[in-house]
């Protein structure tokens, strides 16, 4: 198995992200290019106790392609992979106070 962390890379904390975990308990994670559902599920048990993921879906995320106006040439940003999970009990707290 896994290292739980290599798995998980961070959370995505944006105002749409806020509002999802407020109605529907969701929280959204940029995971390994290489994660499956299972393996999502089972790092973030094993890395925040006390709490029972119910559904995770992922998506693939393309990167911009951005110009540099100094030598007009192009680049890409990296492609990301992205973790919807919805809890059916407890609660992640991104950031203790």
């Amino acid at each position: 198995m896994k290292d739980p962390h290599d798995v998980i890379i961070r959370p995505v904390v944006t105002e749409k992200t806020y509002i999802q975990v407020e109605d529907t308990n969701t929280y959204t994670f940029v995971v390994a290019p290489s994660a499956s559902k299972p393996e999502i599920k089972d790092a973030i048990e094993a890395i925040f106790d006390g709490v029972k993921v119910s559904r995770v879906n992922t998506l693939n995320r393309k990167g911009k392609r951005v110009r540099n106006r100094r030598n007009n040439t192009f680049s890409k940003r990296s492609d990301t992979k992205r973790a919807i999970v919805t809890l059916s009990e407890g609660e992640i707290e991104l950031f203790t106070s």
